[in-house]
């Protein structure tokens, strides 16, 4: 077995479309790696299953960006001043026991009972959408995956119909940071700055017209004292941002496996009781979620074997974690009705999703809407056409072309679907 770079290289066309043929080896080598971001920034990546729970629960770890040490805060923190200082204090970035204080706001929010009980209104959306499509073909990633989520997010946050209609779906992708000097950075700044005025404007709104939503109760928190300013804006931002792009990309990784497995999609299509499991298999099967953010040690560490020198980053891919084949029988395989299945498609521990019961009940009732209003359900390009988006921690596509229907519909190829 030859040597790995070291550092391995997190990026490149290859890794973006298909990472698991890597994660395989990685886990093949041990449990711990040094790898490189597309910025320079490196980090120590953790791939298998038993690794990847128990650094998840590990309370050496900690999340405040603070622990990060020079080398890692001059590439990983590329978002320009005042939007860090402002929108980057949230649950992702905090410990106990302010993680504790931020999540428990939330929480009641996103209650799997909660999110059952206004499932009927989703479905209503859903179809909404679907009564939108073009005939024979569409978009599937801008014609419904991009929008089903967002609509969403606003009936469970609170966000009002002339606040929803105004969110740019753009500002959703500051999620894929782009380094100072990159080409895309004006335009990367632009959203920020446009996604901070639109919170700004969101807070004003709340406290002159509060009501009963998430979003009031958050305003008045930071009213009340017990959140400062910068967490309020910080914790609005993370609901509009982690709320509905994730969803986005799983929705459409989902599609995009049932597509390339016709069996299963037509198995599928015909027996929709089997998608509560299906559901899970696609999260663990491909998880937009791909790495999980970073964590440090305080102080130099053993890893599951490995030195790993305080301040340095280290991060988990749950990808990898949910291909192992130690925890997974035939884990490379896609089973709609395997069980039992605990994935780590939402992570593990306190940092544990706050939205999985939401993310679940969108994917279940995406993929029944689409799977019933779309009979004969194919790609509408070469799989080879599909462009993953490069963004460090999430997997998924920028567009999924897609025909339906049973006269053949649009011709595969490269270009549009919007004229079949």
């Amino acid at each position: 077995m030859s040597a790995l770079p070291d550092p391995v290289e997190l990026y490149g066309t290859e890794y973006t479309r298909d990472p698991y043929p890597l994660y395989a080896e990685l886990r093949a080598r041990g449990p711990v790696h040094r790898v490189r971001f597309p910025s320079g920034v490196c980090a120590w990546l953790v791939t298998g299953y038993r690794a990847a729970q128990q650094t998840l629960t590990d309370p050496r770890l900690g999340k405040n960006h603070a622990r990060g040490n020079a080398a890692w805060r001059a590439r990983a923190s590329i978002m320009p001043e005042p939007q860090r200082s402002q929108l980057q204090v949230h649950l992702l970035h905090q410990d106990p026991p302010r993680h504790t204080v931020l999540r428990r706001l939330i929480t009641d929010a996103f209650a799997p009972q909660r999110v059952a009980a206004l499932a009927p209104r989703f479905e209503e959306r859903a179809e909404a959408l679907a009564d939108a499509l073009p005939e024979h073909g569409a978009d599937l990633v801008e014609a419904f995956a991009a929008r089903f989520p967002f609509d969403v997010l606003a009936e469970v946050i609170g966000l009002p119909a002339e606040f929803a209609d105004r969110f740019d779906r753009d500002w959703g992708k500051v999620v894929q940071p782009v380094g100072p000097g990159e080409p895309g950075r004006p335009a990367y700044e632009a959203r920020l700055r446009g996604l901070q005025r639109y919170i700004a404007d969101l807070v004003v709104h709340k406290r002159r017209e509060p009501a009963g939503d998430l979003l009031s109760r958050l305003v008045a928190a930071c009213d009340d004292g017990d959140i400062g300013p910068a967490e309020l804006d910080s914790m609005v931002f993370q609901l509009l941002v982690a709320g509905q792009e994730p969803v986005t990309h799983q929705i459409s990784t989902a599609l995009v496996a049932l597509l390339r497995h016709p069996e299963r999609l037509a198995e599928l299509a015909a027996r929709p009781e089997l998608l509560p499991r299906a559901v899970e298999e696609l999260l663990r099967y491909d998880s937009a979620f791909e790495l999980t953010t970073w964590r440090f040690f305080a102080e130099d560490a053993d890893l599951h074997g490995t030195r790993v020198p305080a301040g340095d980053s280290v991060i988990v891919s749950l990808c990898a974690a949910n291909r192992d084949r130690e925890r997974f029988p035939d884990a490379d395989s896609l089973d709609l009705g395997r069980s039992p299945n605990p994935h780590l498609a939402f992570g593990h521990g306190i940092h544990f999703c706050p939205g999985a019961a939401l993310a679940r009940i969108e994917l279940r009732i995406a993929l029944a809407t689409l799977l019933r209003r779309l009979p004969g359900l194919r790609l509408a390009v070469p799989d080879a056409g599909l462009r993953w988006i490069p963004a460090v921690l999430a997997r998924g596509v920028d567009r999924l072309p897609v025909s339906y229907g049973t006269d053949g519909g649009c011709p595969v190829a490269d270009g549009p679907v919007a004229a079949c």
